[in-house]
């Protein structure tokens, strides 16, 4: 009798644990595999370089979007089946301030504390067939002024001191992103291996989009 009992509360367990873990199955293998925009979705500071080792080091805890003071980290909910509930920031947003705290808070090595001079999220890329100052359409300035990294990430250029330049010492935190007044977006970040000045073709939509 004690051991039907044990068999029964044994099958009993098992298929609560099961019928428990049927809908967390269904949304991974149901997730839709989309491509993101890469300039909308750029790494955190401190995140490991590989897309992959990234979505196996993150346990999805959310401790780095409770600890971003300007609340720019947001989850992946739609776009790919591993990177479901991993963060990401959309400098078209919000910018990060490279405050550095989502990444002493993160329990894993997805985030390493790293120097915000050595923080590698992308590189800024300008348009400058859509850039104000560039096409002599006004002055503007705010991409460098809102820079946290000052002239050591972007700076006017030398014969036109609204022209914005940018520098070898970018680490793609989008900041320039989040203020460039263009309804083009004139700015972008993108890989750390492309150009920082290319052409932003349109897309269908009539926004514009990057070259890859």
């Amino acid at each position: 009798m004690k051991r039907r009992g044990f068999i029964k509360n044994f099958v009993r367990y098992m298929a609560v644990l099961v019928s428990g873990t049927i809908p967390y199955f269904l949304s991974y293998l149901l997730a839709p595999s989309v491509k993101a925009t890469p300039q909308t979705r750029i790494p955190l500071p401190g995140a490991l370089a590989d897309i992959d080792e990234f979505n196996q080091a993150c346990i999805r805890c959310g401790a780095c979007g409770e600890v971003c003071p300007p609340q720019c980290i947001q989850f992946r909910d739609y776009d790919g089946r591993h990177s479901l509930n991993t963060p990401y920031i959309n400098p078209e947003n919000k910018g990060c301030i490279l405050c550095g705290k989502c990444m002493e808070v993160c329990p894993t090595d997805a985030l390493s504390v790293t120097p915000i001079t050595k923080v590698r999220m992308g590189i800024a890329q300008i348009d400058r067939a859509a850039c104000y100052p560039w096409v002599d359409k006004g002055i503007c300035g705010a991409c460098v002024s809102a820079c946290p990294l000052h002239s050591k990430a972007i700076k006017f250029d030398f014969a036109n001191i609204y022209r914005p330049v940018i520098q070898k010492g970018c680490v793609g935190c989008g900041q320039c992103v989040e203020v460039c007044p263009h309804p083009s977006l004139a700015i972008r970040i993108v890989e750390p291996t492309q150009s920082t000045v290319t052409t932003h073709k349109a897309s269908a939509s009539g926004q514009r989009a990057l070259p890859f």
